[in-house]
């Protein structure tokens, strides 16, 4: 199993933590723990490594305008 850690811009509450997670969790194989304070996304990959721009394209996509960091 890998795992990243990124820190995500733009969270301000729970609801935006839970938007992250579903988000990044609807990819195949991948489990995350989004947390507010930090705001970071903790990834586990058990399948395929997800590269940041695939992930940010997902957060994007389902969850809104929030911005993965390094």
């Amino acid at each position: 199993m890998v795992k990243a850690v990124y820190e995500v811009k733009g969270m301000a509450c729970g609801h935006c933590v839970m938007h992250v997670q579903k988000a990044l969790e609807s990819l195949p194989g991948v489990k995350a723990t989004v947390t507010l304070d930090p705001a970071q996304a903790e990834l586990e990959f058990s399948d395929k490594v997800y590269d940041k721009s695939e992930l940010q394209s997902v957060i994007s996509e389902k969850a809104g305008e929030y911005e993965l960091y390094n």
